[in-house]
């Protein structure tokens, strides 16, 4: 899972992306605004902030440098871009095949002694 955070005035703006599932999340201030599936190089949510503005992010993996990239925007102009580094994707990948490992290899076990 990776996560974007950032403190937009009075909010509090969370991205959070599976690299795993695909499932992407906005939350503003903990309340979940905005949640799709996402299997492509990029996407884009739009929601409408508490003062009434439009905030819109853009997702997007860049392949160059393989960075994962959150831009913010409010009112159509561009407030953040945060990167996220390739360490911080293989980093997290790597936790969760060894959870996936870790959790079925007592089952494997368990079938071949039975």
């Amino acid at each position: 899972m990776v996560t974007f955070r950032y403190d937009l005035n009075q909010d509090v703006i969370e991205l959070q992306a599976s690299n795993w599932c695909g499932l992407e999340q906005v939350f503003v201030n903990g309340k979940r605004v905005s949640r799709k599936l996402n299997f492509g190089q990029n996407s884009e949510h739009n929601i409408q902030l508490n003062d009434g503005n439009p905030c819109r992010f853009q997702l997007l993996i860049d392949p160059t440098s393989e960075e994962m990239i959150c831009r913010i925007y409010k009112s159509n102009c561009l407030i953040t871009s945060i990167h996220q580094g390739k360490e911080n994707l293989s980093k997290s990948r790597r936790t969760l095949q060894n959870l996936v490992i870790f959790t079925t290899l007592p089952g494997l076990l368990w079938l071949l002694l039975n």
